[in-house]
């Protein structure tokens, strides 16, 4: 279903700025979506989309012009998705010079070229380089929107030619509450999905079953009990998180939301804004046996090791090595 930018929830500042644009005809030649997963990039880089095509002119989509109707349905002849291709990790480069030769066309019916790149990510460095050459001289009446979840590994001369736009996650009581309206379930059962999305009202409308929800626990009880010096547990729990790419990029958003709490209960001593609310004693346990630093610096190597695993290295040998960082010295 296409959202016109009146009816998404949250991100008001960006959507504000973007219609403004829209509506002055004086859009930037590419944007930078930036932001955690799930947090509504590609759904306003699609509002967007719509806006600027639609017949309207009035710096939103409408949703029912032919215009609308053909973006919603992802057939306008003017727009173009870049993504890896099925079955592949990078976008390649022979697709940003396919991608290139679209933009180089005269327009169909629409009012720009729209392009819209989704993982920037995942786009390898001779991509990147190639893309460079559109960012630098934009073909006329063309429009870039570039999607990821944060810039490392991004050149910085990709970076200084977007305008960047940063995305935050939604309140969980904002979150919460569409959850409940949405799916139709209890406001408790609503609260947990919402508190384990972190803020991202995609995952947390797609929900983790009763299956993932006790896994997800047994991973924190070992975490718990697990010390630096144990190489066997460490060895085990890596192996099993690592089973496939799936698991493993779902235990990295389990751990950032657990290191997130720690640290939490570490500056506030308070457990009201704990996310994991479940798991509220083997948080409080591992609050009180490690520094904040040690929080924070395997928070901040989460973004690295996500890359590392998008990239295919080895799944097991990188978890072992970030897994120590998580327990802190014990």
């Amino acid at each position: 279903m296409l959202l016109g930018f009146q009816e998404i929830i949250g991100h008001e500042g960006q959507i504000a700025l973007l219609r403004r644009a829209v509506e002055r005809d004086r859009l930037h030649h590419a944007y930078l979506f930036v932001g955690p997963e799930g947090t509504g990039k590609r759904t306003v880089a699609t509002a967007l989309t719509a806006a600027v095509q639609c017949s309207t002119g009035t710096g939103d989509a409408c949703g029912e012009c032919a215009s609308c109707r053909a973006v919603a349905h992802d057939n306008h002849p003017d727009v173009h998705w870049l993504e890896p291709r099925k079955g592949k990790r990078d976008i390649t480069i022979e697709q940003v010079r396919g991608l290139q030769q679209q933009l180089a066309l005269h327009r169909f019916n629409g009012k720009k070229k729209v392009a819209v790149i989704d993982p920037l990510t995942l786009m390898n460095l001779h991509a990147q380089n190639a893309l460079l050459k559109t960012l630098e001289e934009p073909p006329d009446h063309s429009l870039l929107i570039l999607i990821a979840e944060s810039t490392g590994g991004v050149l910085s001369t990709v970076l200084s030619r977007c305008l960047r736009l940063s995305f935050f996650p939604l309140t969980v009581e904002q979150v919460a509450a569409i959850v409940a309206r949405e799916d139709g379930i209890s406001e408790d059962r609503a609260m947990l999905l919402a508190s384990l999305s972190y803020g991202s009202l995609g995952k947390a409308l797609a929900g983790e079953d009763e299956t993932l929800l006790e896994q997800r626990r047994d991973c924190f009880r070992r975490l718990a009990a697990l010390s630096p010096d144990d190489a066997r547990g460490i060895s085990d729990l890596a192996e099993e998180m690592g089973k496939d790419r799936e698991q493993a990029l779902r235990f990295l958003d389990w751990v950032r939301g657990w290191l997130r709490d720690i640290m939490v209960l570490q500056v506030t001593g308070s457990a009201a804004t704990v996310c994991n609310r479940d798991l509220l004693e083997p948080l409080q346990q591992a609050a009180a046996t490690r520094r904040v630093q040690e929080s924070t610096a395997a928070l901040a190597e989460i973004d690295n090791v996500t890359r590392s695993i998008n990239r295919n290295f080895n799944r097991r040998m990188v978890l072992e090595g970030f897994i120590p960082g998580i327990l802190g010295q014990q």
